[in-house]
């Protein structure tokens, strides 16, 4: 009998939720077969078989929390009927279960990155020159009748992205327009007239929760407002992908601000490549997927970015790997409403921009006075990390760029 855990799913939190099981007890199942789906505060994954083998048990029902490293499922393996329960915890019970608290995704161990899509055994290490690529790659790769061998990864760790199957199902070629816009999500449930709803917080809200306290407790937060006048832009500006290129500006600027910060080790890393983290709004709470080399797109490449990963976000597909390790951090809130806010710094980042609404502003110009428009901006550093001068520099390479007409 071999007992699986729960393993840490890539994304270091502590529980998941059984969304649904794909076996039943008793059922027989090969390795790499899809078994259960689980949400975590980020999406929803498909966890396979790490094994051939019997089902024996299954330790939660769908719908039940389970903890990261906790029993998930009983194997019995091929050739294993005489052994017809788990083995007995002892001292070394949990190093010879080391395999079953493997992470799916991204696994060190030691010097070497073992990448599968299910999570693996001990004897399945050091398997080296596998595909790398997420479940949900995996499946649209059929899909489009892609052989994943041929496609050139450039994901951490040599994973394939979905921005890599789709250059490759267009020959290498740029997409010729951005796909189309993601709907708005819809608002939360309202309780009935004369009730009231008690909302266990699951997923995202959960995972906000923590975040908000972690940077409340770590964070010493300073927030510094202005406006950039927009007025020169040709009709039509994509507002995201320029201010994106503006938050790229701003980095080079000043890149202070591009930077994460440990305050137990009293170090700071600066970034050469300018990753962002933007949150996207739904009804579970926010998410906040990460848009890769910005400082190294066009404006029809970041709207593409944008676009897939607001999709992925909203349908709960995204992957781990599109979540981690932003540089810096945007929040377009003004998209909904607001003009200015003090939006929070998660760490190890340092800053985060905000955006508020557009609107047009009385501007003074030579001899009279004009109507404008103007991106109202909100900059929040941690000013453990970073003085005012360098906050004020970065957010004057932001509005010079978003000023610009081209």
């Amino acid at each position: 009998m071999k007992t699986f855990n729960l393993p840490d799913l890539g994304e270091g939190l502590p529980e998941a939720e059984i969304v649904k099981w794909h076996v039943s007890e008793g059922d027989a199942i090969t390795a790499d077969s899809l078994m259960v789906s689980v949400e975590t505060a980020k999406a929803v994954v498909d966890v396979p078989a790490p094994y051939t083998g019997t089902i024996a048990k299954l330790y939660a029902a769908e719908g039940e929390m389970v903890e990261t490293g906790k029993p998930l499922v009983d194997f019995r393996l091929e050739g294993d009927a005489a052994n017809d329960a788990p083995a007995a915890e002892t001292p070394d019970a949990d190093a010879a279960r080391d395999d079953s608290a493997t992470v799916v995704g991204n696994v060190p161990t030691s010097d070497e990155v073992v990448q599968e899509t299910a999570v693996a055994g001990r004897g399945r290490r050091g398997a080296r020159g596998r595909i790398k690529a997420m479940p949900s790659i995996r499946a649209e790769a059929a899909r489009l009748g892609i052989d994943l061998a041929t496609v050139t990864a450039t994901g951490r760790n040599g994973q394939i992205t979905q921005g890599d199957l789709q250059r490759r199902a267009g020959g290498g070629a740029p997409m010729a327009a951005p796909p189309a816009a993601p709907p708005a999500p819809a608002p939360s449930p309202a309780p009935a007239a004369g009730e009231t709803l008690v909302d266990p917080l699951r997923g995202p809200r959960r995972a906000m929760t923590h975040s908000m306290t972690r940077s409340r407790n770590e964070v010493m937060e300073c927030t510094i407002f202005d406006d950039a006048d927009i007025h020169a832009w040709r009709p039509g500006e994509d507002i995201t992908a320029r201010v994106l290129r503006a938050i790229a500006a701003g980095c080079a600027a000043e890149p202070a601000m591009n930077a994460w910060y440990d305050g137990e080790q009293l170090t700071r890393t600066l970034h050469s490549r300018v990753d962002v983290a933007m949150a996207v709004d739904g009804p579970q709470g926010l998410i906040v997927p990460v848009i890769r080399g910005v400082d190294g797109k066009t404006a029809l490449a970041l709207r593409a970015d944008v676009n897939r990963l607001k999709v992925a976000t909203r349908e709960r597909s995204i992957s781990p790997d599109d979540m981690r390790d932003p540089t810096i951090m945007l929040s377009n809130f003004g998209m909904l409403a607001g003009r200015y806010a003090t939006p929070v710094v998660v760490p190890p980042c340092v800053a985060i921009l905000g955006t508020g609404g557009v609107r047009h502003d009385v501007v003074a110009v030579m001899g009279g006075i004009e109507a404008h428009r103007v991106i109202p901006l909100s900059l929040t550093f941690d000013h453990r990390a970073c003085t005012g001068g360098e906050a004020c520099r970065f957010l004057a390479g932001v509005i010079a760029d978003l000023a610009r007409a081209d």
